[in-house]
């Protein structure tokens, strides 16, 4: 796999895109260059614009069947680039540092691929979604109207994964990814000098007695069915003053659960707490929740249809899920038999989301005859 021949153009593509990154809900010019390139695969149906950036081709047989979307993320990270390739990030603070590129190149050799010899029975949706990373896409590709023009019977999709080796799969049914989301607090009282403590309200203590509070209440630990992981990731209260007792202030964290169940009850709980906490100390509180992600999980006629796939082209699978990351592929469940793989990316690979990590150019051949394999097993 490591000396696979990547075809030019796709090599070409892959490092336009890795120097050209935008963040979700930006992606216009990404889509833009997706659509010029598979331009010449003439598609059947086409949309753009879907839930945002999105864009959707589709590939028809004629004939009744079912629908197979194969799914790709547009987006990248606000994260600067270090590392050194020539096709290095040209936008300031931004980098296609999670392999997105990687996997819309895929999905575009896939598209060359179905262009020259489209699918027995029924029809191949390509879908580039918008908005991965903060949890907001797929949500808004099930919402957009058109979608239902393309809704699918069984959605697949990919990610790279550092640490595994090169070219190798992990792969189950069930619990995929993690359902996750960002909780913010904001608490509101009065300021006061700061001989005067006594005169103000004060968040301090609020937030104090809320770190361990919240900490308690996800624990983490293996993950199994009742698996609940409290991160808090920012907090801050009043100015940056010796003179002011502090009169409001913040604080952020991320909530985690193996399923969507879960999640509810843990957000409630997270909100009790929080509400108690203002109340004891007069406080007002704001509650708002930020990049929210469904639980993932593989259905099992999908997972074996993906276990087929990589048979067929030799890949070696391996256990690893589920995975405490998650995943907007989740919401696609909601409408299909969906499942996902993680392809390694080698074991020294920079882990996603570092600096200088880039997508390895050797996973698109495979990933492309996977997809298709995928596709045929369905649709012939």
């Amino acid at each position: 796999m490591a000396g696979e021949v990547v075809p030019a153009d796709l090599l070409d593509l892959r490092h336009r895109l890795h120097r050209a990154p935008e963040v979700s809900g930006q992606e216009a010019g990404t889509a833009a260059m997706v659509l010029d390139f598979l331009a010449s695969t003439k598609p059947d149906q086409l949309l753009t614009g879907l839930g945002g950036h999105g864009l959707a081709l589709v590939y028809d047989s004629g004939l009744a069947g079912p629908t197979v979307m194969i799914r790709a993320e547009l987006d990248a990270l606000p994260i600067a680039e270090t590392g050194q390739p020539d096709w290095r990030s040209g936008v300031p603070g931004k980098g296609h540092l999670c392999g997105h590129d990687g996997h819309m190149t895929i999905l575009a050799g896939l598209a060359q691929d179905l262009a020259q010899r489209r699918p027995a029975q029924g029809r191949a949706v390509l879908l580039f979604q918008p908005a991965e990373e903060d949890g907001s896409g797929a949500a808004a590709v099930l919402a957009d109207p058109r979608f239902d023009a393309i809704r699918p019977d069984h959605a697949f999709a990919l990610h790279n994964l550092p640490g595994l080796p090169l070219g190798v799969a992990v792969l189950e049914p069930g619990a995929a990814n993690c359902a996750s989301v960002g909780l913010r607090l904001r608490f509101t009282g009065r300021t006061a000098h700061a001989a005067e403590p006594d005169k103000a309200i004060s968040p301090a203590r609020a937030l104090a007695n809320l770190v361990p509070a919240l900490s308690a209440l996800g624990p983490g630990g293996d993950l199994g069915p009742d698996f609940r992981l409290v991160t808090l990731t920012h907090m801050r209260m009043g100015e940056p003053a010796f003179g002011i007792t502090p009169g409001a202030g913040e604080l952020w964290a991320t909530l985690r659960c193996l399923s969507d169940e879960n999640m509810a009850e843990l957000k409630s709980d997270a909100v009790m707490i929080a509400r108690a906490a203002a109340e004891a100390d007069g406080l007002q509180l704001e509650v708002s929740w930020h990049d929210d992600f469904a639980a993932s999980r593989n259905h099992p006629q999908a997972t074996e249809v993906l276990r087929a796939a990589l048979a067929a082209e030799g890949v070696t699978r391996i256990p690893g899920l589920p995975m405490r990351a998650s995943e907007d592929f989740g919401r696609f469940s909601s409408v299909a038999q969906s499942a996902m793989f993680w392809f390694g990316a080698g074991e020294d690979h920079p882990v996603l989301h570092a600096p200088d990590y880039d997508f390895p150019d050797s996973l698109i051949p495979p990933g492309i005859r996977v997809f298709r394999r995928a596709i045929d097993l369905i649709l012939g």
